[in-house]
This record gives C-alpha cells, sequence and structure tokens, in this order.
C-alpha cells in the first residue's frame, strides 16, 4: 500500500496563482491531486525551487501535504532555459533536505522534462520507482510551434528520451499524448500509462449567470471569454483576431458581445504577443469590446466561466486542457483547437466545438453558431456539465494509486497498462 511519495515539480509550485509567468494547469494538478492524495492517507512532498524569500523553505499546506522549496541559483522566478543551468544543484538540494531528515518515499513522481532529470537522481540515489508526466512534450510543441517560437533545445529532446527509457511508468494524461509518446519518441508501449487530470467540482460547477455577472460587476450582453497564460502557444491573439471576424459577420445593431481575456503573460514571448493583441484591438477597431482581467484565484475564475456564453481555447497544442475540462464543467460550451488532448476533453458537437488549422474565420463561425442558437447553446450546456462528470480528482487519485501499486510491486521492472 502506498503511504508516501516525492512530487517534484521544479518549475510550478503548487502554492503559486495560476496564469502568472509560467504557473499554469500543473500547478493546478499538483495541488488539487496533492489534496486529494492525502485525504486518501498518502503523505505527499513537492519539491520546487525557491522563488520567493518571503515564503518559509517548508510550507505545510494542510497536514500530511507540504511544499519544500529548494534553493537552487537566485530565489527568484527564473525562465525555463535558465533553470537547466541549475537543476543539478536543485537535485542536490532534494536529496539533501531527504537524507538530512531520513525520509522514506515508496516512489517518486516527476513532473516536466526539467524535474524528470531529478527524477531519475532520486531513482538511481534511494532506489525508488520513478513516475514521470511530462505535460507538455517538446517533439509535439514543435511540430505545431509559432514562427517566433524557439525549437526545443537538444538537452530537453535528450532528457525527454532518457526519462522515457528509464522511468518505471510514463503517465499520459490522454489516449493522444500516448500516441505522441509512441510516435515521437519511439515510446516502449509497457512503460507507458494513460490518467487524466480532473476537475475540482466543488469549485467549478453549474451556477445562475446572472449572480455570476453581479458578482464580477458585469452586464447583460454576450461573452466570449479567454483564460490562460498570455503567450503565441496558447493562441491569445488566435482568440482576438476570431472575435474581431465575429463582429465584421454581424450587423452595427447586433455587436452586444464582448471578449474577456483573463491571464498574464508568460515565457519569452508573453510581452510580445500582449503587444500584437492590444495592436490587433486597435487595428480592427475593438477596443470597447474587449477586456483584460487579471490572473484570477479558482472561485473567482469559476464566476468568469459561469458568466461566459462561450469560452474559446485556441491553443497550438494541450496534452490535456484544463481550461476546457474546467469551463464545460461550469456548463459553458468550449470551442477548442481540434489538436492534442483538447480533442478527448471537449465532446465535439455534444459539449463544444473543435476547430482546426487556428483558423480564425472557422473559430468565428463556430462560436456564432453558440451566441446564435439559443437552443444548440443551450444542449451544448447540457452536454458539457455531463462530459465533464467524466474528469475528477478521485477518479485521478485511484488510477494513479493503481499505477504506484503496480511499479512499486514490480520494483524496476515495467508495469504493461491495459489501458
Amino acid at each position: 500500500m502506498i503511504s508516501t511519495v516525492a512530487y517534484v515539480a521544479m518549475h510550478s509550485s503548487p502554492l503559486l496563482q495560476p496564469g502568472i509567468g509560467d504557473a499554469g494547469g500543473m500547478n493546478v494538478y499538483l495541488d488539487r491531486l496533492s489534496r486529494t492524495m492525502v485525504s486518501r492517507g498518502v503523505d505527499v512532498t513537492v519539491f520546487t525551487r525557491r522563488v520567493d524569500r518571503d515564503l518559509p523553505l517548508v510550507t505545510e499546506v494542510t497536514p500530511g501535504y507540504r511544499v519544500v522549496h529548494i534553493e537552487a541559483g537566485p530565489v527568484a522566478r527564473l525562465p525555463i532555459a535558465q533553470m537547466l543551468g541549475v537543476a543539478g544543484d536543485f537535485a542536490d538540494g532534494v536529496l539533501g533536505w531527504i537524507a538530512k531528515r531520513a525520509r522514506v518515499y515508496d516512489l517518486v513522481h516527476s513532473h516536466y522534462w526539467l524535474s524528470g532529470r531529478t527524477g531519475l537522481r532520486l531513482k538511481e540515489t534511494l532506489g525508488i520507482p520513478l513516475a514521470n508526466s511530462f505535460h507538455t512534450l517538446g517533439k509535439v510543441k514543435d511540430t505545431t510551434r509559432h514562427p517566433d517560437e524557439d525549437e526545443s533545445s537538444l538537452e530537453r529532446l535528450a532528457t525527454e528520451r532518457k526519462v522515457i527509457t528509464s522511468s518505471d511508468c510514463v503517465i499520459a494524461s490522454t489516449p493522444f499524448e500516448f500516441d505522441d509518446l509512441l510516435e515521437h519518441y519511439r515510446a516502449a508501449p509497457e512503460r507507458l500509462c494513460v490518467s487524466a487530470p480532473g476537475v475540482d467540482h466543488d469549485v467549478f460547477h453549474r451556477g445562475d449567470k446572472h449572480e455570476a455577472r453581479m458578482r464580477l460587476g458585469m452586464g447583460d450582453g454576450q461573452i466570449v471569454l479567454f483564460v490562460g497564460r498570455i503567450q503565441p502557444h496558447k493562441g491569445t491573439r488566435v482568440a482576438v483576431e476570431s472575435f474581431a471576424d465575429l463582429l465584421d459577420s454581424r450587423s452595427d445593431s447586433d455587436t452586444n458581445v464582448d471578449l474577456h481575456i483573463v491571464g498574464g503573460t508568460s515565457g519569452a514571448l508573453g510581452t510580445k504577443e500582449l503587444d500584437d493583441c492590444r495592436l490587433l484591438i486597435e487595428q480592427r477597431q475593438i477596443e470597447d469590446r474587449v477586456q483584460f482581467f487579471a490572473p484570477r484565484p479558482h472561485a473567482t475564475l469559476a464566476d468568469h466561466y459561469r458568466a461566459a456564453d462561450v469560452v474559446v481555447v485556441p491553443s497550438r497544442s494541450e496534452s490535456f486542457g484544463l481550461v476546457a475540462a474546467e469551463a464545460q464543467a461550469c456548463g459553458t460550451p468550449v470551442v477548442a483547437s481540434n489538436i492534442g488532448g483538447l480533442r478527448y476533453v471537449v465532446n465535439a458537437s455534444e459539449s463544444g466545438l473543435l476547430v482546426d488549422n487556428q483558423d480564425t474565420k472557422a473559430f468565428a463561425t463556430a462560436i456564432a453558431a453558440i451566441l446564435d442558437h439559443p437552443s444548440f447553446a443551450e444542449r451544448l450546456s447540457d452536454g458539457a456539465v455531463a462530459f465533464s462528470q467524466r474528469f475528477s480528482w478521485e477518479a485521478t487519485a485511484t488510477r494513479l494509486l493503481e499505477l504506484y501499486e503496480g511499479i512499486t510491486a514490480h520494483g524496476r521492472q515495467p508495469m504493461v497498462d491495459s489501458t
């Protein structure tokens, strides 16, 4: 029986506000998974890099769930590219913290390729099994990258290959990511497992749209919502251009619709993406129809979902698509890119619509189909709530505990997954 687990997330502290910097779905994943594991009687330690001196070295989030901040390099947020240079120091710090306290873990579960390096060190040094979740894959991201984005580094690709080869279990979020690991990395299928992230249905659930808008201080017009980090990969500019195309297709008397963008800039191209969006808004003369909001805590974010008529998710790639899953749980239809995990999270024509190739006019047409046809929107809303029930943190924890039991029972031997 699993009683202790070490989660390694070098660049994604579960204590950070999603939507700020590199914080996003992975931060939510780590926090909600850790809380659910504790409720199952599992003691959880999350190791992350220290970025704020105001935070204690160890934060006890709840009894049995702690976040340990390891000093590696400057105590500040660093771009992913710069964190590679302190990855060795981070792994040393994790091992030193464990040795000093003589803590024993049943296994280590690392998250993202950077953390996979530390996961391998823990596996080799402590003799415990390693599970790894990549959340994004370099080779997959490269196939859809924005022209301004750099290709994945050779170091990243080499690390991903090594982690895939050496892990006792590589956990894919969806069957589509499973296929990506086979196709792009020639991963051994017996080392691959599937476990989808969850949705906190206590927070994200259907509610009264008018009351949500009252709490947010919003009016009665239609709302198109984009939630996510502002960067080319998430398609913020695609959302803006699609919205402008939507307005162009309507008469002047039929434009009582706004675009709301919730999130902050992220990555090396985040500021440029925001500047490009603002320039596009000015060029298309839609300044009075677009509002930007800073990243929101979960409870407020749920109200944004409920207040919206449709949520647009025009990402270039997604291993899962937590925004789409959360929006649907709130009963809001989603229009998303027909790629990766979004094809798994959105039930096409039942809970939302899928669009090919980030085609802004196709996105605009799909958005209009929902905004202009209330009965269709209501059917999608009902379908969204029903479909979202397949994603829960309880189900995620149950599946992961099965996988953990398998790799600990088999030691260093690969586990065959029947999913």
